[in-house]
């Protein structure tokens, strides 16, 4: 991507659209301008970057301006997109390459699980430190999903998962209650989301028919304030977020950038 900008003249902030497919980084496109992120990164490290990126496409170079390397910060920042998914009776919440969200919000933490947590609060996720987490996920996360679930046990949570789930988690030493998925008939999972028995939904899908025969427990997650993950590496992060036992340091962020200049 810089040999590309190098090669077309750009100076500046460019804001590059990319996907990544295992091992693979495909560049979409890559445009001349700030993102969304610009404000983030600076108010994380403690560098103007918009006021950094004009003036060198004003001519003034890096070293002129003082800037020889990059902060490497001692705490965690973490952006987190807010999504209005529950205003919209209907939508499903879960995520694809189309820009759903309606703002970003910012946590900082000296680790990054209380960044993460702060995160999450400040979208208006609140994490449950207890009760029943369901699982089901697709076959090549089972492994993740057992480490996730291992990790929730220890925290005195009870597991609930779709039969497959259940018994790669009972496989591996773990209690763990099955229950239908929808297709499979009642008493199935969107019968507990709606009788508040489950407090976290871990729940990763693939193939136009999954996706479809899921749509609703992610939709009664989400109209009953259940916290729920559609990946395994948001589960994780979920787990590093809920053994910061609900973070209430709140940090200046002129304290930490004093903090880089020390």
């Amino acid at each position: 991507v810089t040999e590309m900008a190098l090669a077309l003249g750009v100076v500046g902030l460019m804001n590059t659209q990319f996907a990544i497919q295992g091992d693979d980084i495909y560049v979409l496109e890559v445009n001349p301008r700030a993102s969304r992120t610009v404000p983030f990164v600076s108010k994380a490290i403690s560098l103007p970057l918009a006021r950094i990126a004009a003036h060198c496409m004003a001519g003034s170079s890096l070293k002129s301006q003082g800037i020889t390397s990059v902060p490497v910060p001692n705490y965690f920042s973490v952006k987190e997109a807010v999504f209005p998914f529950v205003k919209f009776p209907g939508v499903d919440p879960l995520l694809g390459p189309e820009m759903k969200s309606t703002g970003e919000v910012m946590g900082v933490g000296r680790s990054f699980g209380e960044a993460f947590s702060k995160a999450l609060q400040a979208s208006s996720i609140n994490l449950p430190l207890s009760g029943k987490a369901f699982i089901s996920v697709r076959e090549r996360d089972k492994p993740d999903a057992i480490l996730i679930a291992r990790e929730l046990v220890a925290m005195g949570y009870e597991l609930v998962a779709t039969h497959g789930t259940a018994a790669a988690i009972v496989n591996a030493g773990m209690e763990c209650h099955s229950i239908n998925k929808v297709q499979e008939g009642q008493p199935h999972i969107v019968d507990m989301i709606k009788n508040d028995e489950i407090n976290l939904v871990i729940n990763t899908t693939e193939g136009k028919q999954a996706i479809a025969d899921s749509y609703t427990i992610r939709g009664s997650a989400l109209h009953h304030d259940v916290a729920y993950t559609t990946t395994v590496a948001g589960g994780m992060a979920t787990v590093l977020a809920l053994k910061e036992e609900s973070p209430t340091s709140v940090n200046c962020l002129q304290t930490l950038h004093q903090e880089l200049k020390a």
